[in-house]
């Protein structure tokens, strides 16, 4: 019988390992931006094309590598940075197992243009499917300039398998944040198609996370700091006014490395209880520095999950960090005794008496209502009573109760239009409405007692209702009158302009102005009064974590949330014709008894029931 176990070809087994390092344009791009700051680059640009299909290139000013450097770096397992098994729990650069440019030339046709100070001239090195296709001295400056094209040109179910161009564009953009805000000492550009995303200078830590994710974001950030023999936290943490319920910016990195951890996000959050409405979350950036050998990379195969020695020590120090830090920077206005021109408070003296200022002349006798005393003066020098009748003539007595039911009209007024005559259910229902704690609206119909969410109602009624807009192109727009600017980041701003024919549908204007900014000059008509700045971040946040790719599944995101901002809240009084209105108008949906979300909007306690409770 021949023997059937073979030892697998260089090619076969780089390409294996390239489906565990390399899944898509952002892991080349994670592996080559690591490498250069490994090799100490204080400058590294990244230029991408086509959401790095059709080219990655990355260069940098690090000490760059040797002939020999050059060919050996190709090789599986080729590391600068271990030397024996005791190496891998000491370790404090990025990559160390010596797989990534292997797997990167196994899938891709590869060029690198490199040289040492130390070299006059340099190395060029081409490779394509871990064939080294030529080598050739070259004249280049000091550092590594590796161009990645084609990715997966020789594995054609894997290149078939890439998301759009958006999605991968915004996984790169991700992973370049991730290596960008441990390295504020390091100036980084990053251009999509020839145009600069990012242009990042060095600078303090703070400045880096700025210059990231927006200016606006400095305001709500507080210093977060403790150094301990276990490890030293410090990073920012953000203000309970900047938390939102979509897209905050949560980051962990431990000694340099970004990591998730759910465990240490409890931490972080617990120290927010009864400061955050129920579902938001806060901006932090925390950054850990450990002992290597008191943590283990090796948990996860891209290690982002990383396991600690002493983790609920970890949990409770940084838990405390964040609470002081709160504690010490929270917002409550108190009053500063050390400024100049403070009030001059006078010593009190036992002995020295004080009189009244002013001085007050009155009659204690009196009485207006007396004859004998209408037409007197009641104060030296003040006003005369006389005539006082002449105050009231032409006012008509009130009806207390007629004016509480017209402001009781004007309370909480919905933008809907007259209700149409519903059928079902509909028809057999009472005229008149009960409102139950400004939640439920509650009426009698044939079978029983008809009780219905307001807001989960008004929502099913609003998102039929822009998603018509959409389908229709008749979005009502309504002009803003001083115009405000929303600002994304370079990530978010990708998924925008995916996203911005459809808010253009639903009736949004939006005016770029450069840099992430656009000046939003309209808004859908009947979404007065909500923060739609907000409501725009929250809608972007929303198509980034959905990563919707169908024109449909956009519309429909865009509807709901924009419905669930738009409608009538919990606890807003709503007047008979309001409830008939919603009423009439949930009848004509589609969907009568969930909202858009799928949350129960409408029940009928049916008589049976009701008479059971008294029998």
């Amino acid at each position: 019988m021949s023997d059937i176990i073979q030892l697998l070809p260089d090619s076969v087994a780089n390409q294996i390992a390239a489906g565990e390092v390399i899944q898509r344009p952002a892991s080349v791009v994670k592996e080559l931006v690591e490498n250069s700051v490994d090799a100490g680059a204080k400058t590294i640009n990244v230029l991408v094309t086509d959401a790095g299909r059709t080219s990655i290139q990355v260069i940098d000013d690090g000490k760059g590598m040797s002939e020999t450097d050059a060919r050996m770096s190709f090789e599986r397992h080729a590391t600068s940075k271990i030397r024996q098994a005791d190496d891998l729990f000491a370790l404090h650069t990025m990559g160390f197992r010596g797989e990534a440019l292997a797997s990167i030339a196994a899938v891709a046709q590869v060029e690198l243009r490199t040289r040492t100070a130390d070299d006059e001239i340099g190395t060029h090195l081409s490779i394509a499917g871990s064939r080294v296709t030529g080598q050739e001295p070259v004249s280049c400056p000091v550092g590594s300039n590796f161009s990645v094209e084609n990715i997966f040109y020789n594995v054609p179910a894997r290149r078939k398998f890439l998301k759009s161009n958006t999605t991968e564009l915004n996984n790169i953009l991700t992973a370049f944040e991730r290596i960008a805000l441990v390295y504020p000492q390091t100036a980084f550009t990053f251009h999509s198609n020839g145009v600069e995303m990012f242009n990042l200078r060095s600078g303090s830590l703070r400045q880096r996370i700025v210059d990231v994710f927006g200016k606006k974001l400095n305001q709500d950030l507080l210093p977060v700091g403790v150094e301990t023999s276990v490890c030293t936290i410090k990073g920012f943490v953000g203000k309970p006014e900047a938390a939102r319920k979509k897209g905050a910016h949560q980051y962990f990195f431990v000694n340099g490395r970004y990591m998730k951890h759910p465990y240490f996000h409890k931490a972080v959050m617990s120290a927010y209880e009864r400061l955050l409405p129920m579902g938001e979350q806060v901006p932090y950036f925390i950054y850990f520095d450990v002992p290597p050998e008191d943590i283990d990379v090796n948990i996860h195969p891209t290690k982002t999950e990383i396991k600690f020695e002493n983790e609920q020590t970890v949990w409770q120090m940084l838990a405390a960090a964040v609470k002081d830090s709160l504690g010490r920077f929270n917002d409550v206005p108190s009053i500063d005794f050390d400024t100049e021109g403070r009030p001059d408070i006078p010593v009190y003296d036992p002995g020295r008496g004080f009189s009244p200022t002013p001085k007050l002349d009155f009659n204690p006798e009196y009485n207006p209502f007396k004859p004998s005393q209408r037409h007197s003066a009641p104060v030296q020098g003040g006003p005369s009573a006389d005539g006082w009748e002449k105050l009231y003539e032409g006012l008509a007595p009130v009806d207390d109760d007629a004016g509480l039911d017209a402001g009781r009209a004007e309370v909480g007024t919905l933008p809907l239009e007259d209700g149409t005559a519903a059928g079902g259910v509909a028809d057999e229902k009472s005229p008149a409405h009960y409102q139950y704690k400004g939640m439920y609206i509650m009426t009698a119909v044939k079978s029983g007692l008809m009780i219905i969410d307001q807001h989960r109602a008004h929502m099913r009624i609003l998102y039929e209702e822009y998603l018509a807009r959409m389908d229709g192109r008749c979005g009502q727009s309504q002009q803003v009158l001083f115009p405000e600017m929303a600002q994304f980041t370079p990530s978010e701003d990708v998924v925008l302009q995916k996203i911005m024919p459809d808010l253009g549908k639903l009736g949004f204007e939006l005016s770029p102005l450069g840099g992430g900014s656009y000046s939003v000059n309209g808004v859908p008509a009947g979404i007065e009064g909500v923060d739609y700045v907000k409501l725009l971040k929250d809608m972007v946040a929303e198509a980034v974590e959905t990563g919707a790719s169908v024109a449909d599944g956009i519309s429909r995101m865009l509807a709901l949330q924009l419905a669930r901002s738009a409608a009538v809240p919990y606890g807003q009084v709503l007047s008979n014709a309001e409830m008939e209105n919603i009423v009439n108008e949930l009848f004509t949906c589609s969907n009568v008894k969930y909202s858009p979300d799928g949350s129960l909007a409408v029940s009928v306690l049916k008589q049976q029931e009701i008479e059971r409770l008294f029998g």
